[in-house]
């Protein structure tokens, strides 16, 4: 009984604790991107597929504890691949919010996040709290990151 117990308490932790992936619209996107009430909220977006993309994404799960600064991690798996997306979540342990982009068409989502955009993966979407906004569509090292976060909340 003891062992039951264990388990039962070992499970519901962890099922407590794990991130919850939010599916989005284009349209939902773009109304959180201009509602960012921090001095900088960060927009990564990423695909579980993308070996520099998930490269990356222990340093913005770094830059999410930093006092003023708001991360998304924005999904743009394929629509059947949702249920991989939350699996890698969970395993992964990933504790920025974690958006799933629910769209079909990449034009529906790319011009309401920059006009600079081709398409390419990872990007990343900084936000002020002025309402500035700075498109990187390239993956960043580690000490890039903190470098670019610092800037752009000064």
């Amino acid at each position: 009984m003891k062992k039951f117990i264990l388990v039962l308490s070992i499970f519901f932790s962890a099922h407590a604790f794990s991130q919850e992936v939010k599916i989005i619209k284009a349209d939902d996107l773009q109304e959180l991107m201009l509602s960012a009430e921090n001095s900088l909220t960060v927009f990564n977006f990423w695909a579980t597929w993308c070996a520099p993309c998930i490269k990356e994404l222990p340093h913005f799960e770094e830059i999410n504890q930093k006092e003023n600064v708001k991360v998304y991690l924005v999904s743009l798996d394929f629509q059947n691949q949702l249920e991989r997306v939350k699996k890698f979540v969970t395993n992964k342990s990933l504790q920025s919010e974690v958006l799933f982009l629910d769209e079909k068409n990449p034009e529906e989502y790319m011009m309401k996040v920059s006009g600079e955009w081709t398409g390419a993966i990872p990007a990343t979407l900084f936000v002020t709290d002025l309402g500035r906004t700075y498109f990187y569509e390239s993956a960043f090292s580690k000490a890039d990151l903190e470098k670019t976060v610092n800037k752009h909340l000064n």
